[in-house]
């Protein structure tokens, strides 16, 4: 069971690529059997909780959304000891309500991606994790009371529509996400999310909206006004974290961290040694005690 200080992931996405009133720091590399994360990652205390900041996009944004290493990153995190992250992402608005400089924290996604992998399995090892409630529950509702009490417009639940990017929508696809049921666009969040529920960390998204999608007959999504948004809430966004930070329950009993449990579905004596070993990071809890009985 984790304890009152575990390690709180953060991945920053535009606009946030530090974490400010962090002490007691240290920058550390880390390998992965997926290649490199984004960049390195900062370790921190910010209050009583301990931290490990990771750049998604790397200093200075320069990886775009589909060039993203997930796993590494995910990974990273795991290793690290985070049980809960928190993913800020710049996202587009497809209701009227919520306006550029809302933020929101999803419940549901929208996979519009294309050919991205999103699992830690297969090479010898099937593994099938519910997904059902992709965000969790706990920790998105510690982002929700922190983010109010920040001072943030914040909207509570819905549908994320992950796209592929990097060109943002045509009017008819946006339409068409609308009538899907869709609140928010963004391009990276779905296979962080798939990720850190198949490593057991609680994962929740605090999504900042920088402008209407391009739904809006007058509307068009320009980079510049993109930007000025974004500058403009990525003290909204740390202030929100600071607090999210001192509030996650360690007792929380959402499923997250056994969401793996009867999840693997491979005959143990058949999983090869070296994705046993590959997967001791994030799968090992369960894989151990297959090999041990």
């Amino acid at each position: 069971m984790a304890n009152d200080h575990a390690l709180l992931g953060v991945i920053g996405g535009s606009g946030l690529y530090e974490m400010d009133g962090l002490t007691e720091t240290e920058t550390v590399s880390i390998e992965t059997p997926y290649g490199d994360p984004s960049d390195e990652i900062v370790l921190g205390t910010l209050g009583e909780r301990r931290m490990a900041f990771l750049p998604r996009h790397g200093r200075g944004h320069r990886i775009l959304p589909s060039e993203l290493n997930f796993r590494a990153n995910i990974y990273a995190m795991k290793r690290l000891g985070a049980d809960a992250i928190i993913s800020v992402s710049a996202v587009g608005s497809l209701r009227e309500e919520i306006e550029p400089g809302h933020l929101v924290v999803p419940d549901q996604f929208i996979d519009r991606t294309r050919g991205r992998i999103s699992t830690f399995f297969g090479d010898g090892v099937v593994a099938h994790v519910s997904f059902a409630d992709p965000f969790c529950s706990s920790l998105s509702a510690v982002a929700v009371a922190a983010a109010e009490l920040a001072g943030a417009t914040v909207h509570t639940g819905g549908t994320y529509v992950c796209m592929e990017g990097p060109m943002f929508s045509t009017r008819a696809e946006s339409h068409l996400y609308r009538s899907w049921g869709g609140n928010i666009i963004g391009m990276t969040n779905l296979q962080e999310a798939k990720l850190a529920r198949e490593a057991e960390i609680c994962f929740a998204t605090l999504a900042m909206a920088t402008d209407y999608d391009c739904w809006r007959d007058d509307d068009e999504v320009g980079i510049a006004d993109v930007l000025a948004v974004l500058t403009a809430n990525a003290d909204l966004a740390r202030r929100t974290v600071a607090r999210a930070a001192g509030s996650i329950d360690a007792g929380r009993d959402c499923g997250c961290r056994t969401a793996l449990e009867h999840a693997v579905i491979t005959d143990p004596a058949a999983i090869p040694d070296h994705r046993r070993k590959e997967l001791a990071v994030t799968a090992g809890r369960v894989l151990q005690g297959d090999q041990e009985s």
